[in-house]
């Protein structure tokens, strides 16, 4: 009776657990910020950006793959366009890494992606190190929906310019 409670218990913790961890989400009205030209006084961070592309996606994509992250003080990062068709980006149970630049993020709590195209793509995760911010991981494991904004926000507040 015992060892059933506790399995019991076991399983309802992970339970619990496993439904309060954020599922992405379509966000209809988000606009990236344009992309602007660093400044001799801009500051500027170096990140690595590692996209898993799920073993049951398509087994490439020739779809436009846009990303854009940042924090909840207004600092973005976007990019316009991350794949590439001709390199073999997103291919079915690979992982494709992109160092940019880009402006200091200080602590990562949103990531959008847009796919635009007919193909389809499934990216599982998304990983991003930075110099200022902790590594952040983000876990899609769905097939992203066309020409929409998807992704997670978790920032307790945000500046109105970057939910414009």
């Amino acid at each position: 009776m015992v060892k059933l409670i506790s399995v019991l218990i076991i399983f309802v913790f992970f339970s619990i657990i496993c439904t309060s961890l954020p599922n992405p989400q379509p966000h209809d009205t988000f606009r990236p910020k344009s992309i602007q030209a660093v400044t001799a006084n801009a500051r500027s961070c170096s990140y690595t950006i590692v996209i898993r592309t799920s073993c049951s996606s398509s087994s490439y994509t020739r779809d436009h793959i846009s990303l854009a992250f940042g924090d909840s003080y207004g600092h973005e990062v976007y990019l316009k366009r991350l794949d590439d068709p001709s390199s073999g980006t997103f291919e079915r149970c690979s992982t494709d890494t992109f160092k940019i630049n880009g402006a200091c993020i200080y602590d990562i709590c949103y990531l959008y992606l847009l796919r635009t195209g007919s193909d389809g793509w499934k990216p599982e995760t998304v990983n991003i190190y930075g110099p200022n911010t902790k590594t952040a991981t983000f876990k899609f494991n769905t097939f992203l929906p066309n020409g929409v904004w998807f992704g997670f926000k978790t920032c307790s507040h945000m500046s109105l310019s970057t939910t414009m």
